[in-house]
């Protein structure tokens, strides 16, 4: 549907989820079809992508160096946003912030029934909080920005 009635040509993600790897395989798979659309990934601290051109070099590499089949996720670009290095520890956040300013259209996975486990205050503290979802964050970061959402989520 984005492809064909929106005319949608880039897609962007993020890598730290199983819905991202979905998603990306996806839009790889479209890709042969539609050979004009462009996969781009927004990486945070301590992630990386691997540009489409070099991918089958890296996998030759990391194979040997693994001693086993190593598939990388390709990509035709690689956005790192202005605080990827200096947002911390949440730069996860900044980074969706980036690839929702980004798109017009915003894919979700999102059950707004979910809660993450509760997380002690610190190593040392017997009281615990209850941490934000990184999904909720970045929808209602969508919603704020009026951007098109697609929630995929279906209740069984």
């Amino acid at each position: 549907m984005l492809i064909l009635k929106e005319n949608v040509r880039i897609f962007n993600f993020g890598s730290r989820s199983d819905f991202d790897t979905l998603c990306h395989s996806i839009v790889t798979d479209l890709k042969e079809k539609y050979n004009d659309i462009q996969r781009r990934a927004y990486t945070c601290r301590s992630e990386t992508c691997t540009l489409e051109s070099e991918r089958e070099y890296w996998e030759e590499i990391y194979s040997h160096f693994e001693k086993r089949p190593v598939t990388l996720l390709g990509v035709e670009e690689e956005v790192e946003h202005k605080t990827k290095y200096s947002s911390g520890k949440a730069s996860y956040v900044e980074r969706n912030y980036a690839m929702i300013d980004d798109s017009d259209f915003c894919v979700f996975y999102y059950n707004e029934k979910y809660q993450p486990q509760r997380r002690k205050e610190s190593k040392r503290s017997i009281g615990t909080y209850q941490p934000k979802s990184g999904t909720k964050i970045a929808y209602d970061y969508a919603k704020r920005k009026n951007k098109k959402i697609i929630n995929i989520y279906q209740e069984e």
